[in-house]
């Protein structure tokens, strides 16, 4: 296992094979990731705990609670956030760690 720090929280990467990556994010209140798609990564997030923020192409909110999970396909924009507390979520996915196309960043990456 390993922790990999980030400026929205940090990611325990838990799983780390040819064929696919386990992680677990922490995204602090108030925090998000950036809005972004990747090119091939396909990815299935689980909430554990808080309520985890999506924001669409159209900045649309969809709100995910514990328990519940959402799918994202090559693609696909989208970006996680927490709001009034912190969230945490597993996320199993292909292993194209770099594969971030960013198209907005609260913290200029």
């Amino acid at each position: 296992m390993r922790r990999v720090e980030k400026p929205w929280g940090y990611e325990i990467i838990w799983a780390e094979t040819k064929d696919y990556i386990g992680k677990v994010l922490h995204i602090n209140a108030g925090h998000r990731l950036s809005k972004q798609y990747h090119e091939t990564k396909e990815e299935t997030v689980y909430v554990i705990k808080g309520v985890l923020y999506n924001y669409d192409e159209n900045d649309e909110i969809q709100k995910f609670m514990p328990g519940q999970s959402l799918h994202v396909v090559p693609h696909q924009i989208h970006r996680f956030g927490a709001n009034e507390a912190a969230v945490e979520i597993v996320e199993v996915s292909t292993p194209h760690l770099g594969d971030v196309v960013r198209l907005e960043d609260d913290y200029h990456r």
